[in-house]
């Protein structure tokens, strides 16, 4: 009877916890390892997965089956519609390979949880392992037992954690390789040749992942994490560690990122003003909205985080929508930004929270339509992440920006795009504007008018989340 390592968001055969059990298991029981990879196109649709993502997991299945191979491991890939099809086809599958135990790492939402619960009721032992964080949702709580709700208390839990049981590397047993090549059949949507082009500048196998984090982790290459807390902020340099997609699919661990952090840069990880301690953070703040999904399910069903802002009475405007998402608002840093997500499938940090607050504070539209348009778009889409993202910024979520922090497009875009040469590369109408005025919202040729005007918007936002406020604060 064989073992059956089950991958989904960790297409990686190094430091994968399932994988180093799956084998563990056969070794005492005298049996192999099966591999099994499910592709569920109609879920991800429901999910808003952008194409290019699933091009991205088309690519790495493909490398990992080779991968496999090279330990001795088969690759198998189902196609199925929905999450709720699964059980069925996977006992099947396991009755066909002899598979006495199913090996799998957990996945923390909603309707990951329910795929498994089924799953485990099928009579096939399931073994389900702590893989994908740090430390386990369960694992961290406050004085009250309770799960933390601000950021920066949830930090200096998570760091104690760490720092006194840091997590080690899983190292697998050496493997006699198998020959021949298993295909892999075609389950990702078709894409543009320019969206292809972009898909081949990211990492699509363990190893390129890896490459990539000790690219970015040696202090003295170019656009390093050494610099990564100057210069993280600018979209003009190539100043970020471009693994987001690779963490989000599992080509590399967080384990791997944090034994490079601290085997490179020793004690300055444990320090956010540093570039290794800044990277670091980002990671944890990772790991809080992983939390935060898990123990309150309430924003993976579309709902706010502060229950009373869903009492915001939205504008529904599709001529300011479709100008956001086709960056022609009249903003040249908000248009830039999302120019860069349509022709990329990416869009630079500082615009996502740029853009995710003009949408909300200057067009009064609803953060969900925004969330799931980067949804549909981002090739390192990650809801938990993209979600806290959101309602941080339209001040509806945990440790949320205050109602009146509202980003100033013009001033944000001088701060953070000297000489305009982000907007230049992205809003080729202005390339001929001077530094001056390049920020500025005024109609020039070619060009559309300001959709809004930014101060009387921001006003009229304050005003209603005022109203919201002390609405709550009578029936306290």
């Amino acid at each position: 009877m064989n073992q059956l390592i089950w991958f989904r968001n960790d297409l990686r055969p190094y430091d994968n916890t399932a994988l180093c059990r799956a084998f563990d298991a056969a070794s005492h029981k005298g049996s192999v390892v099966k591999a099994l990879f499910i592709a569920t196109p109609g879920q991800w649709q429901r999910h808003h997965m952008a194409p290019i993502k699933q091009n991205l997991i088309q690519r790495a299945v493909s490398e990992l089956s080779s991968s496999l191979r090279a330990i001795g491991v088969q690759l198998d890939v189902l196609t199925v519609n929905y999450y709720e099809q699964i059980p069925e086809h996977l006992v099947s599958y396991c009755r066909q390979q002899a598979i006495s135990g199913i090996h799998a790492n957990r996945e923390y939402l909603i309707n990951e949880i329910d795929r498994d619960q089924a799953v485990s009721t099928t009579g096939i032992p399931c073994h389900f392992y702590n893989d994908a964080l740090l430390v386990p949702p369960e694992n961290i709580c406050n004085q009250s037992g309770q799960p933390y709700k601000v950021f920066t208390a949830f930090s200096k839990a998570w760091l104690s954690r760490i720092i006194h049981d840091l997590p080690t590397i899983q190292l697998l047993p050496e493997q006699t390789a198998i020959a021949g090549n298993n295909p892999i059949p075609s389950f990702a949507p078709e894409i543009s040749e320019q969206l292809q082009y972009q898909l081949a500048l990211w990492p699509s196998s363990a190893d390129r992942a890896l490459q990539a984090l000790t690219r970015f982790t040696d202090s003295d290459s170019q656009s390093s994490v050494y610099d990564y807390h100057k210069s993280r902020d600018y979209p003009n340099l190539d100043a970020t560690s471009r693994l987001s997609s690779a963490i989000s699919i599992g080509l590399i661990s967080v384990r791997q990122c944090l034994q490079q952090l601290l085997s490179k840069h020793g004690d300055a990880c444990w320090d956010k003003s540093t570039g290794p301690g800044c990277w670091l953070n980002e990671l944890i703040w990772r790991e809080f909205y992983q939390h935060i999904a898990y123990h309150f399910p309430r924003v993976v069903r579309g709902q706010a985080f502060k229950e009373e802002t869903d009492n915001i009475p939205w504008l529904y405007d599709d001529d300011r929508l479709k100008a956001w998402k086709h960056g022609l608002t009249g903003y040249p840093i908000i248009d830039a930004g999302m120019r860069q997500l349509s022709q990329t499938g990416w869009m630079h940090n500082r615009l996502r929270m740029l853009t995710a607050s003009f949408l909300v504070k200057d067009l009064h539209l609803d953060w969900r339509l925004g969330e799931q348009h980067f949804m549909e778009n981002l090739i390192d889409g990650d809801f938990a992440a993209n979600n806290g993202g959101w309602q941080w910024a339209a001040s509806t979520g945990t440790d949320a920006a205050p109602y009146f922090r509202v980003f100033n497009p013009t001033t944000q875009s001088r701060r953070f795009d000297p000489q305009g040469r982000f907007i230049r590369s992205f809003v080729p109408e202005l390339s001929q504007c001077d530094s001056n005025e390049i920020y500025e919202p005024v109609r020039r040729d070619n060009y559309p008018p300001p959709v809004v005007n930014h101060n009387q918007a921001r006003a009229e936002f304050i005003s209603v989340f005022q109203n919201i406020q002390e609405q709550k604060n009578k029936q306290e």
